[in-house]
């Protein structure tokens, strides 16, 4: 694996590869030492042209579980502030001897341009270009999905995918980059996807896309849903009114206190409630369901840095082969046995 920039160009072997990776990886979190040698070494630069909190700590974190050096490149307060372009940049990372570039960026098609050229040297992974794609994000939540669909099922969740589960995306589609990779993601997993929002939140063309379309919330809930993501209403993308109210949007697209225990009523014992993060409570979600048994948020940020760790993992281990990798805790030698080894 060189480059990851877009769930719709993984296939679904490089998909369950990952996921199976990262159920290994996810054994570090759970031991004294979490750490593996695996990427000594290596150096992994995280270039974020735009603020974030989640993405940036867990792709860090992964990266230092891994044993790999870490920078940190935040564009404000760097050059970029004072006119450095993308490509000028990416060559004084690369003269830094960057091994693999975690890009954020707010223009669409940032990583793949870096990714694409001969600027640098190294492994790209999106992390979040505008309002196209974010593929770590679709993973770790593919990752929380598989297990718990997984225990529903009472089988292993090594090597599955999600056949027959069904998932509604609901809330800002339109400037959601976590919608459009979990879309391709998620169906490329077998997954039933229904994309819930008001028309005015509807990306065009999004009749093409491989899932249902939706403008009603509880009408989505009441054919049955194993799994809701609620998506961040994003008023920093948002240069006009897209919605009368955000007391009519809550009332109309949030997932409230009513929806909650609607579940319940409709015998929705097992549906899961996912947020990417960061929530705007009230708004999109209720506190209530937010803080719920039924909430896997705090959830998916664990999972996220078992994904990221996987990835990077993948990216740099030097294994391109499209056959399965050899397990990731056996590579790290007698890792598990000694302190000294780590």
């Amino acid at each position: 694996m060189k480059h990851l920039l877009s769930t719709q160009d993984l296939s679904l072997h490089n998909a369950i590869r990952i996921l199976d990776t990262a159920e290994e990886m996810s054994a570090v979190g759970d031991r004294e030492v979490k750490k593996l040698p695996a990427l000594r070494g290596r150096t992994v630069v995280n270039l974020f042209f735009e603020d974030s909190t989640r993405t940036r700590i867990s792709f860090e974190a992964a990266a230092k579980r891994l044993s790999a050096d870490v920078i940190n490149f935040a564009a404000k307060g760097s050059s970029v502030s004072k006119g450095e372009s993308l490509k000028d940049t990416a060559q004084t990372l690369s003269a830094m001897g960057a091994d693999a570039v975690v890009i954020r960026h707010w223009a669409s098609g940032a990583p793949h341009r870096l990714a694409a050229t001969d600027w640098i040297d190294a492994g790209v992974i999106n992390a979040g270009d505008g309002t196209h794609e974010h593929p770590t994000q679709a993973l770790l939540d593919a990752f929380t999905m598989r297990r718990h669909w997984a225990k529903l099922s009472g089988t292993p969740s090594e090597g599955a995918d999600l056949k027959g589960m069904r998932v509604a995306i609901a809330g800002d589609v339109l400037h959601s980059r976590v919608a459009r990779s979990n879309v391709w993601l998620l169906r490329n997993l077998g997954a039933e996807v229904t994309l819930v929002a008001p028309p005015t939140l509807l990306p065009i063309g999004v009749q093409k896309w491989p899932c249902s379309v939706s403008y009603d919330l509880d009408e989505t809930l009441a054919r049955g849903v194993d799994a809701v993501m609620m998506l961040r209403v994003q008023g920093e993308r948002m240069n006009a009114s897209f919605f009368p109210s955000t007391r009519e949007y809550s009332r109309r697209w949030g997932f409230d206190d009513n929806r909650l225990r609607a579940l319940d009523t409709l015998g929705m014992k097992d549906t899961i409630i996912m947020h990417p993060g960061p929530m705007n409570r009230g708004l999109e979600i209720s506190a209530a369901a937010a803080d719920s048994p039924r909430s896997t948020v705090l959830a998916q940020v664990r999972n996220g840095v078992s994904v990221r760790m996987a990835a990077l993992y993948l990216l740099l281990s030097g294994d391109t082969r499209e056959a399965a990798a050899t397990p990731v805790l056996a590579t790290a030698g007698t890792a598990h046995s000694t302190k000294e080894s780590i």
